[in-house]
């Protein structure tokens, strides 16, 4: 049965109360960057950190941010440390339940999408592996940071990870607080349209980031509340030297991103990119940039999964690229840099590799002979192991 641990969270609330030094991290999508809220200050995000400011008037308060639009979990595995987890922090909301959201048929398998690796692989079995990592990779973090999961919601259709993501969740009693079991099912019975919390169908405005503070903000006070019957820093489930067992096979937990600060392919063609990156949200730096037919890079990597991570562009057309694994040339690739949608450039992920043997892999990616320099060139972001 489910039943969450507060121990950190309220231990956490306890050096608080006495003034300590507490930094709050979020790391998600672009509902934690703060989509189309009109400040940062209006941001769910910003919210409950004031929360913390307010509620603990003599705690000092650091904020961290680690939202980046349109990253799942799989990404979010890889850049925890360099983006939250750097900072050592008291107290994480991760949320990456619209980004890593699949429709399910009845016996819970994917489906309105094309699974992984040919099929082979289901997106919710994936991405419950790549969430997990998330997860571990917090609650065993030095710091010991309490951990809260937030479920936000497609608001047109309800759509949303918490099925899978929870169920990790639970594995390791981490508590929750769900936007679709709350906000949503009030919007649903009439006591908000959706026009009053979104103009997308699913990043919130104004008033749809305080509400969902609102859900978090609440389950906080609830906590708070709860110190006074237990004055005494407790023990919980959670020892940070102790966390159960995975649940899946949890390749992901330790996944690496390496751009050219971390790795140095052959480059035969490409070119890295010199440009210093100013912050985690400065994205198209630190990789490398191949433009003509026949521009090649090759890295070798140990890992037993392997993805690419390279930019859709709306500068359309752009530049493919093939990606050969193994020189495998039977099974290439297609890295298309065109993105179809209008919002912006996409840092998308494309898995090449999961659950493979663990030792030495190639991966060369070649600009094809049919492409043309004219088109917007093939940035190269990272590839992301594990």
């Amino acid at each position: 049965m489910y039943r969450p641990d507060l121990t950190r969270l309220e231990n956490c609330m306890r050096r608080a109360v006495r003034g300590g030094e507490i930094t709050i991290g979020f790391l998600g999508g672009s509902i934690t960057q703060g989509s189309l809220a009109s400040t940062e200050q209006n941001t769910y995000a910003y919210r409950v950190f004031e929360w913390w400011e307010n509620a603990f008037p003599k705690a000092r308060f650091h904020y961290v941010n680690g939202g980046i639009g349109g990253t799942t979990s799989h990404y979010g595995v890889s850049r925890a440390v360099t983006d939250v987890l750097m900072y050592q922090p008291d107290f994480v909301v991760v949320d990456f339940s619209v980004n890593d959201a699949v429709e399910e048929d009845e016996q819970g398998e994917s489906c309105g999408a094309e699974a992984l690796f040919g099929g082979k692989v289901s997106e919710t079995a994936f991405f419950r592996e790549t969430y997990e990592g998330v997860v571990r990779k917090l609650l065993g973090w030095p710091s010991a940071p309490a951990v809260l999961l937030l479920n936000n919601v497609y608001y047109d259709t309800g759509l949303n990870a918490q099925g899978y993501h929870n169920a990790v969740g639970e594995w390791y009693h981490v508590p929750r607080v769900s936007i679709k079991d709350t906000v949503y099912m009030r919007m649903k019975a009439g006591e908000y349209t959706r026009e009053e919390l979104t103009p997308d169908g699913l990043h919130p405005n104004d008033k749809g980031h305080a509400l969902v503070a609102g859900e978090i903000t609440a389950f906080l006070e609830q906590v708070k509340d709860g110190l006074e019957e237990s004055e005494s820093p407790g023990k919980g489930l959670l020892e940070e030297s102790m966390l159960p067992a995975p649940m899946t096979d949890n390749a992901y937990e330790n996944a690496r991103r390496l751009t050219i600060r971390e790795i140095s392919p052959a480059l035969a063609g490409f070119r890295a990119d010199t440009r210093e990156k100013t912050g985690h949200l400065d994205h198209f730096k630190n990789g490398w940039i191949g433009k003509r037919a026949g521009d090649a890079i090759t890295f070798e990597v140990e890992a037993s999964c392997i993805a690419v991570q390279y930019r859709k562009t709306i500068a359309r057309p752009a530049v493919r690229a093939e990606l050969i694994l193994d020189e495998n040339t039977e099974q290439k690739i297609l890295l298309d840099g065109n993105f179809e949608e209008d919002w912006g450039d996409c840092l998308y992920l494309e898995p090449v590799l999961h659950h493979g043997e663990k030792t030495r892999h190639k991966v060369e990616i070649v600009i094809p002979e049919t492409e043309s320099e004219e088109d917007t060139a093939f940035y190269l972001m990272a590839l992301i192991i594990a």
